[in-house]
């Protein structure tokens, strides 16, 4: 089946050069160039079928591109892949808890952007990556004042639930699969984005802030994740009874 991506920036030339590379690699593409049209689009309600990834840039001329995603998410679990014009934004979107599943920086290598397309899109709602030996007969892992349920992508504190974006929720997962272990953060990234990703491994670390700001976890003296100089990153809580 063809996937859809709405791809939406305010520049024409920008929009033509992304269609003509997602259209190359069997995607069906759609435009829009205010954040208005987007929104239209992205409507279940009317119109053609909602796109399957949204391309959205954040510095849009009426609707900007975050106001964009806030209210798309309110109805809607698309796949967004933010664009932005300065690497230092990414640290605020993801301290904004917007909800994106990724993010790209302008300049960017049209290339690159349909790979980490093709990486946002091989995940489904749902999907996770596969259980380690902590989880439990219904896909539940539970830790000390932390239990992750993977089917149904909830994660709470003690008894209070706490919203994860896809991909720190998957990132959660796959250090959680394994207690103790380092993992590089080129290890990581083939996890959780993919193999074939392409782009900065510093996005590593600004979904670990986001993960740990939602968490409550402290990186100066961090209970859950821990950071592990110059490698990476491990999960540091232990499985509840010990079981692995």
């Amino acid at each position: 089946m063809t996937r859809r991506v709405l791809v939406v920036d305010d520049e024409p030339q920008i929009r033509t050069v992304l269609r003509a590379y997602l259209e190359a690699d069997g995607f069906e593409v759609l435009e829009a160039g205010t954040g208005a049209e987007a929104l239209r689009l992205m409507s279940t309600t009317s119109g053609p079928p909602p796109p399957d990834l949204v391309l959205l840039d954040v510095g849009l001329p009426d609707v900007d591109g975050l106001e964009v995603l806030r209210r798309t998410r309110t109805t809607s679990d698309v796949f967004v892949i933010l664009v932005t014009a300065r690497s230092e934004e990414v640290d605020k979107l993801v301290g904004l808890g917007v909800g994106a599943d990724d993010y790209v920086t302008k300049p960017f290598s049209p290339r690159e952007v349909v790979a980490r397309v093709k990486s946002v899109l091989r995940r489904t709602r749902g999907d996770a990556p596969d259980a380690g030996p902590s989880s439990g007969p219904e896909g539940v892992h539970r830790f000390e004042g932390l239990t992750i349920d993977e089917h149904r992508r909830e994660v709470t504190v003690g008894s209070t639930p706490v919203a994860l974006s896809t991909l720190e929720l998957d990132l959660l997962l796959a250090l959680a699969e394994s207690p103790g272990r380092v993992f590089s953060r080129a290890q990581l990234l083939e996890k959780v984005w993919g193999y074939d990703f392409y782009g900065d491994e510093r996005v590593v670390d600004v979904h670990i802030r986001g993960m740990r700001k939602a968490l409550g976890d402290d990186a100066a003296a961090p209970r859950v994740i821990g950071t592990v100089r110059g490698v990476g990153y491990k999960f540091l809580l232990e499985p509840v009874g010990g079981a692995r």
